[in-house]
């Protein structure tokens, strides 16, 4: 293993590991946000408000946070790949359970079981990678895996809310868990083995206690920069998913719901600029790009101010393409900056601010949608952004400008 450097491109292995992870993240991010694209009609169904509806994904997302942590540890037992096996196809079964929940209270339980189950591929997806590719094509490598995180998204969306029109929720939410069965089978199949970490390894040779590997992080102000992007962009990034089907729904749009499901198709957007922020990161440097891709985010959710269907539509593109741009930056920097034997624990606070953000503020931002309108709730959304970017633009000056 000491002479094993890392897989590069070109290789099959390397070919294996990034169409895996591509899978994997499908799989995960299917299901995670299947019920975001019937809100609108959970709402109606058990008669909560917007924000009562969006309870849904906030507690898929917050069992996701509470469990990235643990699913690194186990990960670190039994092997990175072993664990997100377990975990996918663990929050499969459950997904296929979830439409037959008869209340909003076993609704919500079966999500943040579900959660805590897709908890396992962010946790120790970007650790893998970054002991599995060689250094210098990290960065690329977890743009393509933030790809097919995209991918999911936008296809249990879409899947949910075309199929949820004519069918019912149910139908629509249960209509993702194919494609979660395929995506699954396709990622256990292709993903390679590790070969840059012994599971175990802790208990038999010297190393730092996860005490100590969580306080290596959590000493790092790179690291809590990088956490804090998380926490602030995925929050601003969900609200505006969550909540952006009542606002078009209500006039003076009044867009039938089948029309509002067709703008998850923005999601597109991220599938490019994803790998495509990774490439220009491992050119120019990380934190430039991610300080551009910030800036192309907050400018598109200042154009959803536009009371026009076409500004709104172009504006929701370039939020939901800096998003993810800035994403895959601040996720692959992640385990990259961090001690070598604290990686997935690094990647595992990255995603607990990333999940606690989109919990706390999916739910937030809808009271304030709520109660003072649409402008109010994309001020909040672009002061969000502002915060992230000057954090940034002070912290993360100390860190490599490009990837090593």
């Amino acid at each position: 293993m000491s002479d094993f450097t890392g897989h590069v491109p070109g290789s099959r292995e390397y070919r294996r590991l990034l169409i895996g992870l591509f899978f994997g993240g499908v799989a995960t991010f299917a299901q995670l946000y299947a019920t975001q694209a019937v809100l609108p009609a959970i709402a109606s169904d058990v008669a909560s408000g917007p924000s009562g509806a969006a309870l849904t994904v906030s507690a898929s997302t917050l069992g996701l946070a509470a469990a990235v942590i643990p699913w690194s540890l186990v990960a670190d037992r039994i092997g990175r790949v072993p664990a997100m096996a377990i975990g996918v196809v663990t929050a499969t079964l459950l997904g296929a359970v979830t439409p037959f929940a008869n209340d909003l209270g076993s609704l919500l339980a079966l999500r943040l079981l579900e959660g805590i189950a897709l908890g396992a591929v962010p946790a120790v997806a970007l650790a893998y990678l970054s002991e599995e590719v060689s250094p210098r094509f990290v960065a690329a490598a977890a743009g393509s895996y933030i790809a097919g995180t995209t991918v999911g998204g936008l296809s249990g969306r879409v899947a949910s809310g075309l199929i949820g029109e004519v069918a019912g929720w149910r139908w629509g939410v249960a209509s993702v868990v194919l494609l979660c069965v395929v995506s699954a089978a396709v990622f256990l199949t292709l993903v390679p083995a590790a070969r840059g970490f012994v599971p175990g390894r802790s208990r038999t040779v010297k190393g730092p206690s996860v005490r100590r590997r969580l306080g290596l992080n959590l000493r790092s102000s790179v690291q809590w920069a990088l956490y804090t992007q998380a926490f602030l962009l995925m929050g601003a990034f969900v609200a505006v998913y969550n909540y952006l089907g009542f606002h078009l729904a209500a006039s003076p749009f009044s867009l039938a719901p089948a029309v509002v499901t067709l703008l998850f198709l923005a999601y597109l957007a991220g599938t490019v600029s994803s790998p495509r922020a990774g490439a220009l990161a491992v050119r120019y440097g990380r934190l430039p790009v991610l300080l551009v891709s910030t800036g192309v985010m907050a400018i598109g959710a200042a154009a959803m101010l536009i009371p026009s269907v076409v500004a709104v539509v172009v504006g929701l593109i370039a939020f939901t393409a800096g998003f993810f741009a800035a994403h895959a930056v601040a996720s692959g920097w992640t385990p990259v900056a961090a001690h070598p034997e604290a990686r997935a624990q690094a990647s595992s606070l990255y995603y607990l601010g990333y999940y606690a953000g989109s919990s706390v503020f999916g739910w937030l931002l809808g009271l304030v949608f709520a109660s003072t309108g649409w402008a109010s709730f994309l001020a909040v959304v672009l002061g969000m952004c502002a915060v992230a970017l000057l954090i940034a633009a002070l912290a993360l000056r100390a860190a490599p400008a490009s990837p090593r």
